[in-house]
């Protein structure tokens, strides 16, 4: 029979058996190790922002998930799937203040969810609901693959693309807001309109927590039809309650900082409005015209449990004193503490003050590595890795973005090199002091990072 004469996704059936949780004591250090003790044991990892982690007993829920789908597929198909999809949600929707479980969908990542919104977008501009050369605002530094969304969806269908040109270093959120005026501005200029504004919450790289809110309500002072954000890094890192932001879409993922595991990510659609109904996701399968939720809850035969088990990481998290938000504020101090120490240590500096901080914070490298262009950082990465067992991404800082003067470090030469360092709970200082060392001898031993460099070809 057809899927839909099944009644597939009406959550009739019974659920699934889940192992029974009692209530568990504050979580040790010896059993954090515990929850980790998957990870390389030989690798310094400071780099959680870009692949997240999760705790071995939300694995071991995942697994149970897996056997069941493979044991009966059928029931797990009928009876199981819509259920299980629909308690993580709830979870979601508590998690971030959402109206309503109607208004959160589950895809895979934040990029996902970017398509959903972007598609909406690049039809409103095909079908004549947008003219031609009406303006769509983004951040410089914007993460790159929602970039590339931007520019294959609405760009391509007729949209004038601004940017927002924000300095690096950041001194505070004002600078921001006077930068994020201006650029909307330039969006507005000739009477054009701005149909759609995409706002970072945190910025991959480099790392800098965005005043959203604020950003938010200038949209709605200066007429911006919808307002999208782009949280990827921000649930597990910083408060976030989408009717207080007030954007119309909201996504981040929930495997990055929140211990599930990959992939899983919400989308918030503010509930009512008339746009909810004409949301779709990209891959078109039976669901289709039965609300986003419910498309993205079957897009074709797949493995659904990383989004089942959210109940299980909020269990996790709950066995840490103060819940997420105590793990957010400890990992936000150790990742300043730990970025001061570097910083002191390679004679540099924070990139951004604490404030615009969550768990993440950037570090400037010392100017003598000559780190001069994106293939440099990557190198240097790629270095790191292999011969010290250091995992952290590094950002190279062009004077591209705005005309203003270098970050310098104690010897008054300019900074182009940052490394990105996450501080989760599984993190150790003696991590960080791996990463200070390996620096410290490269700096030492008179290292530059265009011995990295490939030899130039010589033409005959």
């Amino acid at each position: 029979n057809d899927v839909s004469e099944n009644g597939h996704g009406n959550g009739n059936g019974p659920s699934p058996p889940r192992a029974k949780r009692p209530r568990a004591a504050l979580i040790s250090a010896a059993q954090i190790r515990d929850e980790f003790a998957h990870h390389d044991p030989a690798v310094a990892r400071v780099n959680n922002g870009s692949f997240g982690c999760c705790p071995a007993s939300v694995l071991e829920a995942q697994a149970r998930w897996q056997r069941l789908f493979l044991a009966q597929p059928d029931a797990f198909y009928f009876d199981g799937l819509q259920p299980g999809l629909r308690r993580s949600r709830a979870a979601v929707a508590a998690l971030v203040n959402a109206g309503d479980v109607s208004e959160i969908s589950l895809v895979d990542n934040a990029t996902t969810a970017a398509a959903i919104v972007l598609q909406h977008a690049a039809w409103s501009f095909a079908e004549g609901h947008f003219a031609r050369g009406d303006a769509v605002l983004m951040l410089h530094y914007a993460y790159g693959a929602v970039k590339k969304s931007i520019q294959a969806y609405v760009a391509r269908a007729g949209a004038t693309v601004v940017e927002v040109p924000l300095p690096f270093p950041v001194t505070s959120p004002d600078a921001i807001i006077t930068e994020f005026h201006a650029a909307l501005a330039v969006a507005k200029a000739g009477g054009r309109k701005v149909r759609l504004a995409v706002i970072d919450h945190i910025t991959s790289m480099p790392s800098v927590l965005i005043p959203v809110k604020e950003l938010v309500a200038i949209c709605r002072q200066e007429g911006v039809d919808k307002v999208f954000v782009d949280a990827a890094h921000s649930v597990g890192q910083v408060p976030v309650d989408v009717r207080d932001i007030g954007a119309d879409f909201y996504t981040s993922n929930l495997h990055k900082w929140f211990f599930c595991p990959p992939a899983v990510a919400f989308l918030h659609t503010r509930k009512g409005g008339p746009i909810t109904s004409q949301l779709h996701h990209p891959v078109v399968s039976h669901e289709y015209g039965n609300g986003l939720p419910m498309e993205s809850g079957w897009i074709g035969t797949r493995d659904y449990s990383a989004q089942i088990v959210v109940p299980e990481a909020i269990h996790f998290v709950n066995r840490f004193e103060g819940g997420i938000e105590g793990i957010r504020s400890r990992n936000h101090e150790k990742v300043i503490e730990m970025g001061r120490m570097l910083a002191e240590a390679w004679g540099t500096f924070l990139g951004s003050p604490p404030v615009m901080c969550g768990s993440m914070a950037m570090v400037g490298m010392p100017c003598c590595l000559c780190i001069e262009s994106d293939d440099d950082a990557l190198r240097v990465r790629t270095m790191l890795r292999k011969d010290f067992k250091v995992e952290v991404p590094i950002y190279y800082n062009s004077r591209q973005v705005k005309v203003q003067e270098m970050a310098k470090d104690n010897n008054s030469d300019p900074v182009t090199g940052y490394v990105r360092i996450s501080h989760q709970v599984y993190n150790v200082k003696e991590e960080y002091e791996r990463l200070r060392d390996a620096v410290n001898k490269l700096v030492a031993e008179g290292f530059t990072s265009a011995k990295l460099r490939p030899a130039e070809k010589v033409l005959l």
